[in-house]
């Protein structure tokens, strides 16, 4: 019998990268610590709003929890590429679990104070900024065969989505029992999951990029991106997803409660309904990885994602409010996915640490901004107001980018 080829049955496919023995580790172990940090975020934004009642206050936090992005993420891309990816990665794990461990302590020690949420923020932004190129480049070492590369990535976004539902709204019910405390000791304990995974792995000795000068080598990555047809206005989408739609969520605690007249559990579900709508993008891509028209499925996220999403400012209904962030959760990661399976697919193997780095900056590093203008405009205009100002600048701005660049047509 003749065998199908692979994209004739895109369900079938949907976990192909798992038959990998370091990929499985890699997901059992990131699937249990992704929910402990959705947890997490969740319960900060929670004590910093019962704290303070600001809205800017959200959107500065985010700010400083982002920041680092700025003057650490192209040395990091560098680092990547010039030190072995999991040695990075089990320094940045133990450094995030402590930083967990920190607030977890101070909270039920009755001394946590706002200024104590702003520093933990901005150290584990350092740690992040480290964190992220050498994740995004590892994905490569522990899948045996290249043609898996593009699903590897989609279910990763399946796991951060998966996480991303249940993480919320776990927080939601453990804040209304037991309190914060217990979201950022639960994430401090499930750093130890990807430990071990990283631990148990059996990874070749990678070739590292020594040769030259870490300066020359961020200008020859910077080069590329920006000398590269397609990889470069990528980066100007990230750019302004970063700026205007990403941070809709530092703004949801203020949704939940002085739009739709909610609580706890309700913010909770809130992000819980943002998560399924992305594992349902997630397994959409995931199960399409070896289709054409990439550039379709880029171009369908990127007008979904802002347009629900400029929706949902505008919805005074809870149970309407939440299908129009499943929407925004489904765009969101159809856009994401599609732009770094398409970068990574594009990218020489002794660049992709620094390209991805750069790649990272353009979005984490237009997220501080985009976090302080989300809290700004919601301050000065109301949530309402501001958040549908941002939506509908990041949907016009991504289709003058489409305009302006035929080669996004033509992945």
């Amino acid at each position: 019998m003749t065998p199908k080829r692979r994209g004739h049955f895109p369900a079938l496919s949907v976990a192909r990268a798992l038959r990998h023995p370091n990929y499985r580790l890699w997901f059992a172990g990131q699937s249990v610590s992704l929910i402990g940090t959705w947890m997490q975020m969740v319960a900060q934004q929670w004590v910093v709003y019962e704290m303070t009642g600001s809205k800017f206050l959200l959107g500065a936090v985010a700010f400083a929890g982002s920041l680092p992005t700025f003057f650490l993420m192209l040395p990091a891309g560098v680092l990547a590429d010039r030190v072995p990816r999991r040695s990075i990665l089990l320094y940045t794990q133990t450094a995030s679990m402590v930083l967990a461990f920190l607030l977890m302590t101070l909270l039920a020690a009755g001394r946590l104070e706002v200024w104590h949420v702003f520093v933990m923020a901005a150290l584990l932004g350092v740690v992040n900024s480290v964190d992220a190129p050498a994740r995004q480049a590892f994905t490569i070492e522990i899948i045996e065969e290249r043609g898996d590369l593009p699903n590897a990535i989609a279910l990763n976004a399946t796991m951060f989505n998966l996480a991303r539902v249940i993480g919320p709204a776990a927080a939601g019910l453990i804040l209304a029992a037991w309190g914060a405390v217990w979201c950022f000791g639960v994430n401090g304990a499930s750093f130890l999951a990807v430990l071990a995974g990283l631990l148990l792995m059996r990874i070749p000795p990678a070739v590292q990029v020594a040769g030259e000068e870490p300066i020359r080598q961020v200008r020859d990555g910077v080069r590329y991106a920006f000398g590269h047809p397609v990889i470069l206005p990528l980066i100007l989408i990230t750019i302004i997803t970063g700026i205007f739609t990403f941070s809709f969520s530092t703004l949801l605690p203020a949704f939940a409660v002085e739009v739709l007249h909610q609580g706890e559990t309700a913010l909770g579900l809130l992000n819980a309904a943002v998560g399924i709508g992305a594992v349902l993008g997630a397994l959409f891509m995931a199960s399409r990885a070896y289709l054409e028209k990439r550039s379709d499925r880029l171009m369908l996220g990127s007008l979904i994602f802002p347009f629900s999403l400029l929706a949902f400012s505008f919805s005074g209904s809870y149970a309407l409010s939440l299908l129009l962030l499943v929407l925004t959760g489904f765009g969101l990661v159809v856009q994401n996915i599609s732009i770094n399976s398409i970068i990574q697919t594009l990218v020489e193997d002794n660049l992709r640490g620094r390209i991805m780095s750069i790649y990272l900056l353009a979005f984490f590093g237009a997220v501080p901004i985009g976090a302080l203008q989300a809290g700004t405009a919601a301050q000065v205009l109301g949530p309402v107001t501001g958040l549908a100002l941002s939506a509908g600048l990041g949907l016009l701005l991504s289709i003058a980018v489409y305009a302006a660049h035929p080669s996004l047509r033509r992945i």
